[in-house]
């Protein structure tokens, strides 16, 4: 078994071991197995059930870093998106109307465009053609929708007729909740422990089981079925003319995430080569392929998981590393009471739903996801100003959509009118007239 491991996985020329590759696969495993609680609260949202999210969400994980781990060798676990679900959920069925049915089918035919684009390598020109500052804003803008689902399913946040939102009851058993997994979250990244997320989670369950909030449903069961929502997207809906924009959206944020995620963990785990990174078209091709069939499999986009930057830091270098944390999550399949008790939410006395067991976890990835904002270019104007529309319109209008849309229509006008049009690629003069044309049409 060791000899097949080694030239399987070329442990010997990573200059790793077997033992270091478990431990690193267990340590990724171990910060980002929030999302098999927090994908199913999120898509179950739309209607969607809360175990079939929950085994559709271990199966596709486990598939798509089994994936990475044999095509192209990396510690570098897949997984559904923070960001991706909350616009598969929020801006596509809750704010655009369309049904969990086209969603899926949007993700499938993004996945399909991304694995054409990763295969014929047009991805270069598509990156090169987005400023960075735009795409530091997104990230910005996503990660502060994040933080404020978060805010509003812990309770610290509430309704006004006046202000639109105002601090919520502070009183209430869902923000003490909530307040106490934050903090030992915080303390823990403080203390850069492993884990932090999932240790807030279970400090949130464990105070609601006390209160009486949480209800406890047991420990071990037969895994879900995901039969209800596996093969059940609508491609012929996600291609009718109103859905094109959310088929160019998952696209355009799985091709983003995916390489900043990669680039990120492969410059800490010393992968690059002279600027490059080998295998990248082997590593988003499993992305991509991933995507496609976590559309077939009823769940959202996945992409390269920046939680794995922990593995590599525990000397995880190859796709041994992967494979442990895949099999570690089909086991969260068999622990599906144990989720849903984590998971699921309840009414609060004003008729809101909370969530204040996960809300935790949303807040402090918003905060990840702010890092972000140093990177942008604040001594011109050309760029930050695009970048702050972007930031400003994704939570404030609880749409990606529309915070991706003004960003790229004010980028593209602020370089017509400052003479500076030259250095716009064609593809962002294109993108920014089909948001002004579906503008125009609604």
């Amino acid at each position: 078994m060791q000899d097949f491991l080694n030239k399987t996985f070329h442990l010997t020329e990573s200059n790793t071991t077997i033992r270091t590759e478990i431990l690193a696969g267990l340590t990724t495993f171990m910060t980002m197995s929030y999302i098999i609680f927090v994908q199913p609260a999120v898509l179950a949202t739309t209607g969607m059930d809360f175990g079939d999210v929950l085994a559709s969400t271990c199966i596709i994980t486990a598939f798509s870093s089994f994936l990475m781990a044999f095509l192209a060798n990396y510690p570098i676990a897949v997984a559904p998106a923070m960001g991706h679900n909350f616009f598969f959920a929020f801006t596509v069925v809750a704010g655009m109307g369309y049904s969990w049915q086209v969603a899926l089918g949007a993700v499938f035919i993004s996945g399909i465009a991304f694995l054409i684009m990763s295969i014929w390598a047009v991805r270069e020109a598509l990156v090169h053609a987005i400023p960075d500052s735009l795409k530091r804003g997104i990230a910005v803008g996503i990660g502060l929708l994040i933080t404020l689902v978060g805010l509003e399913w812990s309770g610290f946040l509430a309704a006004s007729p006046a202000t639109l939102v105002t601090l919520g009851a502070l009183r209430q058993p869902a923000v003490w909740m909530s307040a106490a997994g934050l903090i030992v979250t915080a303390v823990m990244l403080v203390r850069r422990s492993r884990g932090a997320i999932l240790a807030g989670i279970l400090t949130s369950t464990v105070l609601g089981l006390v209160l009486g909030v949480v209800r406890f449903h047991g420990i071990v069961s037969a895994p879900p079925s995901i039969a209800p929502i596996a093969f059940k997207l609508d491609i012929t809906g996600a291609l009718k003319l109103g859905a094109v924009p959310v088929i160019f959206i998952f696209f355009f944020l799985d091709l983003f995430d995916s390489i900043g995620s990669l680039i990120g963990i492969a410059e800490q785990g010393g992968f690059m080569r002279n600027g490059e990174l080998p295998r990248a078209r082997e590593a988003l091709l499993a992305d991509a392929i991933g995507t496609s069939v976590s559309g077939l499999m009823g769940n959202s986009t996945v992409v390269s998981y920046i939680e794995s930057a922990a593995g590599v830091a525990e000397g995880g270098r190859t796709g041994l590393a992967n494979v442990v944390t895949g099999i570690l999550m089909l086991c969260g399949l068999f622990f599906a009471p144990l989720a849903q008790m984590v998971g699921e939410g309840f009414k609060s006395p004003s008729g809101l739903m909370l969530y204040p067991t996960v809300a935790p976890a949303l807040i402090v990835v918003g905060a990840f996801m702010m890092r972000n904002v140093g990177r942008i270019e604040w001594n011109d104007p050309l760029e930050y100003l695009p970048a702050f529309i972007t930031i400003a319109f994704i939570p404030f209008t609880f749409s990606i959509t529309d915070g991706i849309a003004f960003g790229f229509i004010s980028y593209v006008l602020l370089s017509v009118v400052s003479g500076r049009y030259r250095k716009l690629h064609w593809l962002m003069v294109l993108f920014a007239a089909l948001f002004i044309v579906r503008y125009a049409v609604l």
